[in-house]
This record gives C-alpha cells, structure tokens and sequence, in this order.
C-alpha cells in the first residue's frame, strides 16, 4: 500500500490507538514502524520496569489491558505482550522495520521516504515519541571524565554496575525506579535533581494523575485559569519499588554538582567525588527530524505549530503521542485515547473535503 488515505509513522502506544480509530471510518492506513517488534519504545524500557498506573488505567482504546496475576502495576513484559496481542486483535497494517527518513511535501500529498522506498500519503500523522531523542545536559568537563555515562533510554539492567559508584541524575519516575533498584547491587548511589523529589502519598497512583490531566485539559477547554489546579503527570509514584528504598533510607537526593573531574564530579562546595558511571534520567525531546524537509520545526521549542494535533502550517500532517503540547496526557497509554480519537475525526473531515473538491469520479 504505496498510496495509503493516512500514513501513521511510528507504531507505539499513540500509532495503534490511532489505528483502532481509523477502522471505524474506513480510511485506507499504513503504519511504519522503524522497530523489530510490538511494543514501540516500550520495547527498550529497563527489564524491572513497571508501570504507575493499575492496568485498567493503562489501556489502549478498545481493550483493556488485562490485571497481571498477583500485580497491581504492570511489568514491562506484560505490556509488551498486550501491544502485540493489540495488534492481531484489530489486524492493524504495519511494516515494520521501516526507518522513515524524510518526509516531504508535494502536490500529490506528502511523500515519506525509508531509503530507496517512498509512500505518497493525502495525510500523515507523525508520532514518532521521543525515545531516539534522549535529554543530556551538558556540564563543564564533560568530557574528560572517564567513567561510563548511560541515558535511562538504555539503561536495562542494575547487576550491571555491582560494585560500582553510581550517581543518577533526574527527578522523575525513572530516576526513582532506577535508583530504587540500582541501591540493592551498586556499592554506592548518589542522586541528584534540580529541586527537591516530590513523591506523591503511597495511596495516589497513575489513576489520580490522569484525573488531574484530565480536569487540566477540560479548564483549558473552558478558558479557565490553570494556577490553581492540581499539576499533571509529573511526580513520582510510590511503587512498591520505590516504597521499599524509602523504608531503606535511600531516596534523599542533593542539587546539582558543579562539574565533571576525570574520576567523578566537583560539588558547589568544591569537594569531588568518584563515581563509575553516571545515568542520566533527564528525559527527552520529541523525535521529528524526519519532518526537517517541512520547514515547520520552530528552532527555539523544537517543536511544530499545531492546533490540537493539527500542524497550523501544513493541513496534511497531524502530530500525535508527543505530550501535553499535541494533547493532555497524550504521551500516555491511557491518555492518548483522547487524542487519537479526535485526530482521527478531523483526518475524515479533511479528506471528505477533499473528495468533495475533487467532485465525483469519471
């Protein structure tokens, strides 16, 4: 299917809700997926993964995910199945693996381009996520330092670094899981966040957060003021992990260090430290260089003009998955449903139009 109604590039969480919609409406769809399986970027998480929310809180459209026998939050495997299963259950047209490299415009549509092959699509929805594009900050001396540096997007195993002096740098829900479970097989951790870690009480799960996204987008629909609303997505749950590196006392993070030394890090009070290896949990940024060809991407927020998930610029391209810029909660299992849903109802009002344009067929 060379000349598919809607091309989808990506095939994680965001591509296949989108895929479940599309059925309905019988567009013809193809999704291009760069990866060797089911899963999306879920496929490269860390093996002790599990996620915040209770399976029913961490479904694609359609189907909920099914409990995990003795679990309360799902593991990686667990979900990683339930996406493949996600796939046959709806028969969903993906190739896979297919590498989009570029996508360009032309008057017959937008042409997406994967090595000598191309398709020519009347719309494409990019939603590529963020994992090939992991955060990094850079510090003085980062390069003279001579121990081992790992982005949480591969980062799979803590007996890895037994016996090792690991600092772990970020806030967030991975920096704590990870360091949760690197503090039973390292010899030392230390963490470090931009402020202080704002852990959520053990009884608030993924399900409160959404609830907050969700009351988020509905006051952003009523143009009402966000100041005093509960935040998103952004503090750590207390996953049993998580609970238990607490009760070993080892969750209490310090502020940034200065610099990097050959052997570690130089703190703001000048004392230097050893570390093994650093593992940055700092997140990411949306995946869309193969947009560059577009001309859309605004240098300054790495980002693309849309409205809801609509490129303002370019009436052929939608943007899915990316976070709360192309949807509240978007970059969510759970959360995406609500994006995915309406950007497959503009995508068939678009291309009615356009057959209406066109007028009938000779």
């Amino acid at each position: 299917m060379n000349s598919p109604d809607v091309l989808i590039i990506g095939g994680g969480q965001a591509a296949l809700s989108l895929g479940y919609f599309l059925r309905r409406s019988q567009r013809s769809f193809l999704i291009l997926d760069a990866e060797d399986g089911p899963g999306g970027a879920w496929r490269h998480a860390w093996r002790s993964l599990r996620l915040f929310s209770p399976a029913q809180w961490s479904s694609l459209a359609g189907w909920p995910l099914p409990p995990e026998p003795g679990q309360t939050y799902p593991s990686r495997e667990h979900l990683l199945d339930y996406l493949a299963r996600y796939e046959q259950r709806y028969e969903l047209t993906i190739e896979r693996p297919v590498h989009v490299d570029t996508v360009e415009a032309s008057p017959q549509g937008l042409v997406a381009r994967a090595g000598a092959r191309q398709w020519v699509a009347r719309s494409v929805v990019s939603a590529t996520g963020s994992w090939r594009h992991p955060v990094v900050p850079a510090y003085p001396g980062q390069a003279a330092y001579r121990g081992r540096q790992l982005h949480s997007a591969h980062y799979q195993d803590p007996t890895l670094f037994a016996g090792q002096r690991v600092l772990v740098v970020g806030g967030g829900n991975s920096g704590a899981q990870i360091l949760a479970e690197l503090s039973e097989h390292a010899a030392q951790t230390v963490w470090v966040t931009e402020r202080p870690p704002q852990f959520l009480p053990d009884e608030v799960d993924g399900r409160v957060l959404f609830e907050r996204a969700t009351a988020r987008w509905l006051a952003q629909q009523r143009g009402e003021p966000l100041d005093e609303l509960a935040g998103g997505l952004g503090d750590i749950v207390m996953v049993p992990a998580v609970r238990a590196a607490r009760e070993r006392g080892v969750l209490s993070a310090r502020p940034p260090f200065e610099r990097f030394t050959p052997e570690g890090v130089a703190w703001s009070d000048g004392q230097a430290q050893a570390f093994d290896a650093v593992i940055w949990c700092t997140g990411f940024k949306p995946a869309l260089d193969h947009l560059a060809p577009l001309g859309l991407l605004d240098p300054g927020t790495e980002r693309i003009a849309v409205n809801g998930t609509h490129s303002i610029a370019e009436p052929r391209l939608w943007l899915l998955g990316y976070g709360d810029w192309v949807g509240a909660a978007s970059a969510t299992l759970v959360g995406v449903m609500r994006s995915a849903r309406s950007t497959a109802q503009e995508i068939d009002v678009y291309l009615n139009q356009l057959d209406s344009l066109a007028g009938p067929t000779p």
